[in-house]
């Protein structure tokens, strides 16, 4: 809040509406109803006990979550054009360095690695089964977001050639 009062705002401007485009205004759509299962299923297993996950499956999948979140708050302290509408401010660049330099998407990563750890976390193998449709829509969304980004943000079709990787390096 102190540091990067912008960022924070772009980050707080969510949902369908703040959406310009009609595709992403479709995939976060997706995105919304994907999350909220996420959180849903697995909270729901574990409250009637479905699943049987083993305490280290568990502990480790915890790890995976601050990860994941750590991986996000990197993101965040690199990137301060990171805004949850796909948009180019005025004075935008290309971000190279930190985790930009490794893969295109990491705040995907992240939340990615995030939201697999939330699941077994707290003991639910159902909430994997979501995790596979999800994972498929923020794919579609990082490739309309690379498409968006390669007409509009000077620089960026270089970035992609120097980084290959969109998510796993």
């Amino acid at each position: 809040m102190e540091k990067d009062p912008a960022l924070l705002k772009r980050r707080l401007e969510i949902g369908m509406v703040e959406k310009k485009e009609k595709t992403q205004k479709i995939i976060q759509g997706f995105v919304f109803i994907g999350f909220t299962l996420i959180l849903l299923i697995p909270a729901l297993d574990h409250r009637f006990g479905w699943s049987n996950v083993p305490l280290s499956i568990v502990i480790l999948d915890n790890i995976l979550v601050a990860v994941g979140f750590y991986l996000v708050f990197l993101v965040y302290k690199e990137n301060t054009f990171a805004s949850a509408t796909i948009e180019i401010t005025t004075s935008q660049k290309v971000i190279k360095t930190g985790p930009y330099s490794m893969v295109r998407h990491p705040m995907y990563l992240g939340a990615l690695i995030m939201l697999f750890g939330i699941s077994l976390a707290v003991g639910s193998w159902l909430g994997l089964l979501i995790l596979i449709p999800y994972v498929l829509v923020i794919v579609l969304r990082l490739l309309d977001e690379e498409k968006f980004l390669s007409k509009n943000l000077p620089g960026y079709n270089e970035y992609c050639k120097k980084v290959r990787y969109r998510l796993i390096p």
